[in-house]
């Protein structure tokens, strides 16, 4: 009896699969295909409206979405980044790198990596590029501190990376940490 019974389940299970198979609508006469790469295409009706230029969406007759462009990285930040890469390097008089910094060292040596050469010293670090307002600094604008005498790379957030003295490693500190003197971009 419980054959009989789990039989006639099954039964109406294939049944009512065949049936709903028989009800649902047949395809449209008129469809277009789009394509979705990385899934398939599909024929959707005519009379869906689908919208135009949804990024990847291939459709037929259809302008295609503009290429992505990632967003270029500008001189500072190409130098900051290069400049947090040397975070805990040892400070050297006199150092421009790869592996030992003083501060106008470090600040030149990182704009190389962006592809800009800047003058040697704090000093004419200073005298160089566009002077830009404190309130207006982006990362890897260059900050001038006592008087000129040292420099470093606005690193966002209110700090600077900087190598400072002599027994100190190349590191972030607060930009209020030490008297400005002013800020440029290159």
């Amino acid at each position: 009896m419980a054959k009989t019974a789990k039989r006639a389940m099954a039964a109406g299970a294939v049944g009512a699969a065949i049936t709903g198979a028989f009800l649902l609508p047949a395809a449209p006469a008129s469809a277009q295909p789009i394509t979705i790469p990385g899934v398939g295409t599909f024929d959707v009706p005519d009379n869906v409206q689908i919208p135009q230029g949804l990024p990847g969406i291939e459709l037929p007759g259809a302008p295609g979405a503009p290429p992505f462009v990632a967003p270029q990285k500008t001189a500072g930040e190409l130098a900051l980044d290069a400049a947090l890469s040397k975070v805990g390097s040892p400070y050297v008089y006199g150092a421009a790198g790869p592996n030992a910094f003083d501060c106008s060292g470090l600040v030149k040596w990182s704009y190389a990596e962006a592809g800009v050469e800047l003058p040697r010293t704090s000093g004419a670090q200073l005298s160089a590029g566009t002077p830009v307002s404190m309130d207006e600094l982006e990362p890897g604008d260059m900050i001038s501190f006592y008087g000129g005498g040292h420099s470093g790379l606005y690193a966002g957030d209110g700090n600077v990376v900087h190598a400072s003295t002599s027994g100190q490693p190349v590191k972030i500190a607060p930009i209020s940490s030490m008297p400005v003197t002013g800020a440029r971009r290159f």
